[in-house]
């Protein structure tokens, strides 16, 4: 059956953004941008004009019509996952949208941005590739430094504040942060790029995302009083601080609770954690999902880390017209890497390999659309499978997949002697 779709051209040369859409985006986005009160820092790029690149940082929407404000009128190309671009493949494109299959090794993708430089636009890219789970740095990918060597132009960074606090991933209600904030800053000029070692170029990124909204929020005061404001905490702290039991972390309200002790925290109006009773393990949110990274380094380090044979059922997106049942099957995690296998729904079986060092982190998303569930999403060049495993049936958590795939692949790295850059994959 999956041999018979439609398949997304990947191959397609990247659009300039339709002189009439630049002005559209721009008015779309601003409504959003001024709600919020967004301020916008520039250091550096006062006067700076395309071909450049643009890295961003990427917590919410919200990020995406930051960089409208920053770069306007000029024309750029972003680099967007293809479940972005589901039902409006051609608006997409003519904005300037260019697909890619979140972390595969794309070279059709080094081709499509060369066009864009070539053409004197702004190349943007948000290369941790993933909405953040807890509004900190992701890692990121160690050909970020050689791909900005090879378009050989101007780098700068765009780094938002406030738009993971205002909409975290784990719950999308818009709290109403406001304001925001932006550091829109020139890393590299084209001269000082060239003459910049491969290393220090990738060091200098790093430095440059490092960022934490929930410290930010505590810095600037922003408090919340959204009552639901704790509502889906459970998904990225799955591990509970005082008992250590997984899975059994729920939320309602402006509480996190634990099923399996009883221990209850609240999560307060300036993002801080307090437990109800006796010590608080944990009252910065990162700080907690930290501890959990911890803790699945152990278990990969001691070989003995696994997710179990998780019942799952798996959807094929081959294209960007929509989703597509493939069937239900199994999904195993563990020191090998991830294993999908399972029936169509015509009878035939199908299989997904990602061993450890072909996958240094992988997309994940909860409640996907608010109505399918939590999900990895596993891709090849050629297709993207949306992966659900059967929450009535077994226990699991796809943050510490998450996590794990991390965790595997770095020790995949150590292993085998191969040098290893904090911040990098």
């Amino acid at each position: 059956m999956k041999n018979e779709f439609e398949r997304f051209d990947m191959k397609a040369d990247p659009v300039r953004t339709k002189w009439y859409l630049r002005p559209l985006t721009y008015i779309l986005s601003m409504p959003d941008v001024w709600k919020h009160k967004n301020i916008l820092h520039k250091e550096g790029t006062e006067d700076l004009k395309g071909p450049f690149v643009l890295l961003c940082n990427h917590n919410a929407f919200m990020d995406f019509k930051v960089a409208t404000k920053a770069i306007f009128p000029m024309r750029a190309n972003y680099v967007v996952a293809i479940d972005g671009f589901i039902g409006r493949e051609k608006l997409l494109r003519d904005v300037g949208c260019i697909c890619k299959r979140k972390f595969t090794n794309d070279t059709m993708l080094v081709r499509q941005l060369m066009k864009t430089i070539k053409n004197g636009d702004i190349a943007v890219i948000y290369p941790e590739a993933r909405y953040s789970l807890c509004g900190t740095t992701a890692v990121l990918p160690e050909s970020l430094g050689k791909l900005c060597k090879l378009l050989k132009v101007p780098v700068a960074v765009l780094i938002c504040h406030g738009h993971h606090i205002n909409s975290p991933f784990w719950n999308l209600h818009d709290r109403g942060v406001k304001p925001t904030e932006a550091e829109y800053k020139l890393l590299f000029s084209k001269e000082e790029l060239t003459e910049t070692p491969v290393e220090e170029i990738n060091r200098r990124i790093v430095d440059a995302f490092q960022y934490d909204d929930f410290a930010w929020q505590k810095e600037k005061g922003r408090r919340i009083t959204y009552k639901g404001r704790a509502e889906g905490l459970d998904k990225v702290l799955y591990q509970c601080a005082s008992c250590k039991a997984e899975f059994k972390m729920r939320t309602s309200g402006t509480t996190l609770s634990c099923t399996s002790c009883g221990k209850t925290w609240e999560l307060t109006e300036l993002g801080e954690l307090s437990a109800s009773d006796g010590k608080t393990e944990f009252s910065h949110i990162p700080d907690w999902y930290e501890w959990e990274r911890e803790n699945v380094r152990r278990e990969v380090e001691a070989g003995t880390y696994s997710s179990g044979v998780l019942p799952v059922h798996v959807d094929t997106l081959p294209n960007a017209k929509k989703f597509i049942r493939l069937g239900e099957g199994t999904l195993i995690h563990d020191m090998n890497g991830f294993t999908v296998r399972g029936t169509d729904v015509d009878g035939d079986p199908f299989e997904m390999l990602k061993s450890v060092p072909s996958l240094y982190s992988c997309h994940i998303e909860y409640e996907y659309l608010g109505k399918f569930g939590d999900c990895v999403d596993l891709n090849t060049l050629e297709d993207t499978w949306y992966i659900y495993p059967e929450p009535d049936k077994c226990e699991f958590s796809v943050t510490k997949m998450a996590l794990a795939t991390e965790e595997l692949y770095f020790a995949y790295k150590r292993a085998h002697g191969k040098e290893y850059a904090p911040g990098l994959a």
